[in-house]
């Protein structure tokens, strides 16, 4: 595991504690271990080397000290700044953004996946590829009077022709990630035609959605081959997964899990992710997943509402559910309005939650006596298998039912339906 130094500004609107464990959780996750924490009071970062001048003196000892060769810096440098900071300390510096879109690289398993990383990837290189060049043309032409125009000159001709070749590259693989996305949104556009209500489990990465969206899916019997990869680590699944989930009732819904969020998301990632998110802003309820047994919790539910709010997606109803409440050691299952404590695992509190998803979902059913003549057995064999049976007798002219209906079903049987 490679040695870090991580250096942040400390800003006043900002938890500083929150945003160093966060960015120590993700240097962790690609492999690196923290050995030295750093802060610096700015109201605002210099703009040639985001710390100031006596901060980045301190950096460089540090790392001659304790012989560490990274510096991780909680923020998006400036091509300046990030080429700044490498030649004054002489270490190998990332950025936030870098460090996530290395770690989004090393998960990325489907096609669709390491497409998006490659672009968002790309995008980010590119206002920094002029900047790398320059400082290796500046050391090759040092000292060398009368030919440095000349030399600056084709090392700006090598640098565009670079940025050409990325911009061409990204080209490429956006319309393979369009034609991708074409699928996606013809499968989505399936689904919605379907009259299916779609959930979309969201929160910030590892609140434990996958675990949740296991369980739900055990707990309603459905095949162990449709269970989606979980693990402890952060962005452990980059795709989204749809599942169709059947209740005991015959209600039915479509339950999706999405790709983790984490304060400042890229927005390179943001961009390139948009049609894997669709899935989040189609919803037609939310569920926040979060890990109460965090710290950080509060500010984790801020970060991801935040990133709910940048997509779109933050006018959907929403279920707040605080999870790993066995771990927090508060009272579980228990749901108050739309909040409720439960533990992913917990059969008792997947059954609470269940009832709080039909609550928002279904609200708009109603409870409908029918009679349905024995030679309409299609309609009695529809609402055996779309409807909540409440009552069922069989009479001599037909067959007189009384059921929770959807308003689609509703409006089909409305012929057959009893008056008071």
């Amino acid at each position: 595991m490679r040695k870090a130094i991580l250096a942040s500004l400390e800003k006043e609107d900002e938890d500083l504690d929150y945003k160093i464990d966060e960015l120590s959780s993700l240097a962790s996750a690609n492999n690196m271990s923290t050995e030295t924490i750093i802060s610096q009071k700015l109201d605002h970062p210099n703009s040639a080397t985001y710390f100031g001048k006596g901060k980045v003196e301190e950096i460089k000892d540090i790392s001659i000290q304790k012989e560490i060769d990274l510096l991780i810096v909680n923020d998006e440098l400036t091509p300046t700044q990030l080429r700044n900071l490498t030649d004054l300390t002489q270490m190998e510096v990332l950025d936030k953004t870098s460090l996530i879109l290395d770690i989004f690289a090393s998960r990325a398993n489907t096609k669709e996946a390491k497409l998006q990383v490659e672009i968002a990837r790309l995008k980010y290189q590119l206002p920094r590829l002029r900047v790398s060049q320059l400082n290796k043309l500046d050391q090759q032409t040092a000292g060398n009077a009368g030919g440095g125009y000349t030399n600056r000159g084709s090392g700006e001709t090598k640098s565009e022709l670079n940025k050409r070749v990325i911009q061409q590259r990204i080209s490429r693989l956006s319309n393979k990630l369009s034609e991708i996305e074409k699928i996606h949104s013809n499968e989505s556009k399936a689904r919605r035609n379907s009259h299916l209500k779609n959930v979309a489990l969201v929160g910030y990465t590892n609140s434990g959605k996958s675990t949740t969206l296991n369980n739900l899916l055990r707990l309603c019997g459905i095949s162990p081959n449709k269970k989606v990869f979980e693990k402890d680590m952060l962005f452990a699944t980059l795709d989204t997964s749809v599942r169709k989930i059947s209740f005991s009732d015959n209600k039915k819904i479509l339950l999706s899990d999405t790709v983790g969020f984490v304060s400042d998301l890229p927005h390179q990632l943001v961009e390139s992710f948009k049609s894997t998110l669709s899935e989040v802003t189609n919803a037609d309820l939310l569920i926040h997943v979060i890990d109460s047994s965090d710290k950080h919790a509060e500010e984790m539910t801020k970060t991801t509402n935040k990133t709910l709010k940048e997509i779109g997606a933050d006018k959907i109803p929403v279920i707040y559910a605080y999870n790993k409440s066995d771990l927090a050691n508060t009272l579980y299952p228990y749901s108050t309005g739309n909040e409720i404590n439960y533990c992913a695992k917990d059969p008792n509190s997947l059954e609470e939650l269940i009832k709080m998803i039909k609550a928002e979902l279904f609200k708009d059913y109603t409870v409908n006596t029918y009679l349905i003549p024995f030679s309409e057995g299609k309609y009695l064999e529809q609402l055996n298998g779309e409807a909540t049976i409440i009552e069922q007798q069989y009479l001599v002219n037909g067959t007189k039912i009384t059921a929770e209906v959807s308003p689609i079903l509703a409006k089909k049987l409305n012929n057959f339906i009893i008056k008071d």
